[in-house]
C-alpha cells in the first residue's frame, strides 16, 4: 500500500533537504541524458483563469519514477485558498507499484522552483549583487527571495507588483533582514538591481532590452506555458548569456520560445542549465555580461524532491 504523507510531514522533511543540491544533481543528470522526461500534459482553463500541468518522468538507474499534478488558479486568494495546488504520486521503477502519495498542496513545486531560482543565482549572478529584483508579489516571489539569501549576501531588495496594496503586504512580510523598496515600474526595478527574478503570469512583458543595465543576471520563472512572456524578445536577443532549464521545453513554452518565435534570438545560442553548471566556460565571464535563465519547470525537479521527502519520512519512521 502506498505510504500517503501529509502537508505538515513534508514541511518536516525539507527541513533535513538540501534542495538546491537536489535540484543541480536533477539538472546535470538531466542534460546528461540520464533522465527520462516526456512532454508537459497542460489543461488550459479560462472561467476561471487557471491551469493544470502534468509533469513526470525518472532519472535513470534510481529507485522511483515520479508523476506530478500541479495547478495554479489565479483568483483562488478571493476565496481564502492558495492558487497554487496539488499532489505527487511516486512509483517503483522496478515493480511499478506506489509507493507515496505526497499531498504537498503544490507546495513542493514552489519551493522546487525557487530553489532551482537560487541555483541559477549560484552560477549566473554577478559576484557582487548590488540589489535584488523582484516582479510580482505572490508566493514565488517570496520563495525566490527567502532561497537567494542561501546563495548571495545582498539584502536589498527593490519589488514591484500590480497591486499596490499586495507590494505592501509583500515588503510587510518580508522585511526585517531585508531592506525592501517599493518601485513604480519594472523598469525602476531594473535601473537599481542587477540580479532580477520575474515570477508573474503575465502575457505581455514587463521589461523591455531598453531596461536592463549591462552586468544583470535575470532569472524568469513565471512564463510556463506558451503564451506567458515576462520579458520582451529584444531582450533575449541582446542577452550575452541564455540559459534554458529544458531545451525541449522551450521549443513549446517560455521566454526563449517566445523570441525564437518572434526571430530575435537564434535558437544555437541558448545553453542548456545542466550542462552550463558543468563547464565554466559557459557561464559569466565579464561583469558587463547580461544573463537570462529561463525557468519553465522540468520533472527532474519533482522527481528529485518527492524522492528526497519520501526517503527522509521513511527514515523517521523508523
Amino acid at each position: 500500500m502506498a505510504t500517503i504523507i501529509q502537508l505538515s510531514d513534508i514541511l518536516s522533511a525539507l527541513k533535513n533537504i538540501d534542495v538546491i543540491g537536489a535540484m543541480e544533481h536533477g539538472f546535470i543528470q538531466y542534460s546528461n541524458d540520464q533522465a527520462v522526461v516526456p512532454p508537459v500534459g497542460e489543461l488550459l482553463f479560462d472561467k476561471p483563469k487557471g491551469e493544470a500541468h502534468i509533469k513526470y518522468g525518472y532519472i535513470k538507474q534510481t529507485d522511483y519514477y515520479c508523476i506530478k499534478i500541479a495547478s495554479g488558479f489565479y483568483d483562488n486568494p478571493k476565496f481564502g485558498v492558495a492558487s497554487s495546488q496539488g499532489l505527487m504520486l511516486l512509483f517503483s521503477q522496478l515493480t511499478g507499484e506506489p509507493k507515496a502519495i505526497l499531498l504537498d498542496e503544490g507546495k513542493l513545486t514552489d519551493i522546487r522552483t525557487a530553489a532551482a531560482g537560487a541555483l541559477v543565482a549560484r552560477y549566473f549572478a554577478p559576484k557582487a549583487v548590488k540589489a535584488i529584483g523582484i516582479l510580482g508579489t505572490g508566493i514565488q516571489a517570496r520563495l525566490q527571495l527567502e532561497y537567494l539569501q542561501k546563495v548571495t549576501s545582498c539584502r536589498k531588495v527593490w519589488v514591484w507588483g500590480r497591486n499596490r496594496a499586495n507590494v505592501q503586504q509583500f515588503k510587510t512580510a518580508m522585511e526585517g533582514e531585508l531592506e525592501i523598496n517599493i518601485a513604480e515600474t519594472p523598469a525602476e526595478v531594473a535601473q537599481h538591481c542587477n540580479l532580477i527574478v520575474t515570477t508573474t503570469p503575465t502575457e505581455t512583458p514587463l521589461l523591455q532590452a531598453t531596461d536592463v543595465l549591462p552586468g544583470t543576471h535575470i532569472t524568469a520563472v513565471g512564463s510556463d506555458t506558451s503564451t506567458k512572456q515576462e520579458l520582451a524578445s529584444e531582450l533575449l536577443g541582446k542577452a550575452d548569456l541564455v540559459i534554458a532549464d529544458s531545451i525541449a521545453q522551450s521549443k513549446s513554452r517560455g521566454e526563449v520560445y517566445r523570441a525564437t518565435l518572434d526571430g530575435k534570438l537564434d535558437a544555437n545560442r541558448i545553453v542548456e542549465l545542466g550542462v552550463a553548471i558543468q563547464n565554466e566556460g559557459l557561464q559569466r565571464t565579464s561583469g558587463e555580461q547580461i544573463s537570462v535563465a529561463d525557468l519553465t519547470g522540468v520533472a527532474v525537479q519533482d522527481i528529485m524532491i518527492s524522492q528526497a521527502v519520501y526517503i527522509n519520512y521513511l527514515n523517521t519512521q523508523d
